[in-house]
């Protein structure tokens, strides 16, 4: 691969924020992606809106939008699997997704089918 692992890592963030804002109507205020060993772990912050905080301060809204958008980011699971497979030419093997109601953070991890890092180096 004739790209750096920063340049990758750079072109996965940039991927998925376009991603976000089309897919999901809005983007987040930074992405952070880091290549390890086999995996892409990113860290999206500030995903939820002022409203969804607010509905984060009781126990029943907090977990209404955990799930909805978890739910939202399910949806377009292939899509996120085409953009790592067109950006890194590995199969993405399994998806997992959590998100933060007290810190508005969502992390992404993307389990590859063989190990990146060690390509790039």
């Amino acid at each position: 691969m004739d790209k750096s692992k920063g340049q990758l890592e750079a072109e996965v963030s940039k991927a998925l924020t376009q991603w976000e804002k089309s897919y999901l109507g809005r983007g987040s205020i930074s992405v952070k992606s880091d290549i390890l060993r086999d995996m892409i772990i990113v860290t999206l912050t500030g995903i939820l809106t002022p409203a969804e905080y607010a509905l984060c301060k009781d126990k029943e809204g907090l977990l209404s939008i955990k799930n909805t958008r978890n739910s939202l980011v399910e949806t377009g699971q292939e899509q996120l699997k085409e953009i790592i497979f067109s950006l890194t030419g590995q199969e993405v093997t399994s998806f997992h997704t959590d998100i933060s109601t007290q810190t508005g953070e969502r992390f992404m991890v993307f389990k590859l089918s063989g190990d990146l890092e060690k390509l790039l180096s």
